[in-house]
């Protein structure tokens, strides 16, 4: 993605957010996220949009709406002559803790993500995935346990789980996760005790839960860990071989993404009669929008690249 004049940044992920722009219009935990990955001057000029607060641009109305995806993030909401047009970015509407629940913003054209896009992906509740989790570290002590998680939403997301599940013990993070954890603690989101592995006896990880980004679980990094339990936390390990073929021994189905029914759902609660899908399973949706009457087409956005990987 190459900079622009002034960018409308629904959330902080690599591919949604760059630095380079002249003018970025965002939520604050957007901007100030920005700001912690890419830099104090990542943009020349920020506007912090309020969720709900209308900005003129020229006869446009933009306002910002929650999407559930991560802290900060939001759906787009475009109004000129009397029509809505809804970009979503990345969403979804189970409940998250971590962040303001989605909100569903009637509209005449709805722009939808589709990462999960086809009728087999319908995710489990998060907690029995957690449960999983702390099952296996409670039946296998002499183990450690290492979690695979992005940086940005699914790092905290899961962490605030394993709190809300009664785990109280210290959970040992990848210090790329230092500067997006102190700031999710920032905005009252008790995460507990989080602690480095750096500097410390193997003997000390037995039994307990490590947590790092996914390149760091092939890396010279997670060597330090006794005997681990590999562990990813994704959608997209739905997909058994996926997880067998990337060395995951306890695949948790844990998404920042809407799956089938949520898609399906939402796009029929915001009343729109015309649907555009990108970034994903595009013609599955495409088709079961037109199935219900409705006129969709797919958009095929060039220079998209996934970092929070589902």
């Amino acid at each position: 993605m190459s900079p622009v004049k002034t960018a409308i940044v629904t959330h902080g992920h690599a591919d949604h957010a760059r630095g380079g722009n002249d003018h970025v219009i965002a939520t604050a935990d957007t901007i100030e996220i920005m700001k912690r990955r890419y830099g104090e001057n990542c943009a020349k000029k920020f506007t912090v949009l309020d969720y709900g607060e209308e900005l003129k641009i020229k006869d446009v109305a933009i306002s910002l709406h929650p999407a559930g995806h991560v802290l900060g993030s939001a759906q787009v909401l475009l109004q000129w002559r009397g029509q809505r047009a809804v970009m979503t970015g990345d969403f979804k509407t189970v409940p998250d803790s971590t962040c303001t629940p989605f909100e569903v913003v009637p509209c005449d054209l709805f722009v939808t993500e589709a990462t999960f896009g086809l009728p087999v992906f319908q995710h489990p509740h998060p907690k029995h995935e957690i449960e999983k989790l702390l099952h296996s570290v409670k039946s296998q002590p002499e183990r450690s346990h290492l979690v695979g998680a992005y940086a940005l939403g699914k790092a905290q997301r899961v962490i605030k789980l394993l709190r809300e599940a009664g785990y109280e013990k210290p959970i040992y993070v990848h210090g790329s996760y230092k500067k997006l954890c102190d700031y999710y603690k920032s905005r009252g989101i008790d995460l507990g005790d989080l602690k480095s592995p750096a500097h410390m006896d193997k003997e000390t990880f037995r039994g307990e839960i490590i947590m790092g980004p996914p390149s760091a679980l092939k890396a010279q990094w997670a060597r330090r860990f006794p005997d681990p339990v590999v562990c990813f936390a994704s959608g997209w390990m739905h997909i058994k071989q996926r997880a067998k073929q990337s060395g995951v021994e306890l695949p948790l189905v844990i998404s920042d993404h809407a799956d089938w029914n949520e898609l399906t759902e939402t796009i029929h609660a915001t009343g729109a009669q015309t649907i555009w899908v990108t970034h994903g399973r595009e013609e599955a949706l495409v088709h079961y929008c037109r199935s219900q009457g409705l006129n969709a087409e797919p958009l095929y956005l060039q220079g998209r690249e996934d970092e929070d990987e589902g």
